[in-house]
């Protein structure tokens, strides 16, 4: 089977899972800290902005590949892809100290759970045969 549409959104998605990953590594050099954060603010939330990219990143593409495999329309991966890259780009923006109640972090939490009910009503009603 060839993938057409998750490849569309894996691609801009693993573009900004290495910019975080490069905005972690950045600021890893700058206070010589090899492993965990060291009690750097800064360095903890970049860590969790890529960390949250990976968790979110990697699960939704999955349930996208296994429902473009079974033949899901490509609205509804379109549907997904959108929403999770709408998510990545506005989570980071909205994980800031002090306010867990940022906007952004809604976004980036909604779209991303909204594509992952996608994915998963998809691949459900070709389970059952619906």
């Amino acid at each position: 089977m060839v993938f057409e549409v998750t490849p569309l959104y894996a691609l801009p998605v693993a573009a900004i899972y290495l910019a975080l990953w490069f905005r972690v590594s950045s600021i890893r050099s700058a206070a010589v800290v090899s492993f965990g954060d060291d009690g750097n603010a800064l360095l903890l939330r970049r860590i969790r902005q890529h960390g949250n990219c990976a968790e979110w990143s990697a699960f939704v593409l999955i349930l996208m590949m296994l429902a473009e495999g079974m033949n899901t329309p490509a609205i509804w991966l379109h549907v997904s892809g959108a929403l999770l890259l709408v998510g990545r780009i506005a989570h980071p923006f909205g994980l800031v100290e002090g306010n867990a109640g940022h906007p952004l972090r809604y976004v980036g939490n909604g779209t991303n759970l909204l594509a992952t009910l996608n994915a998963m009503v998809c691949i459900g009603i070709h389970i059952l045969d619906l």
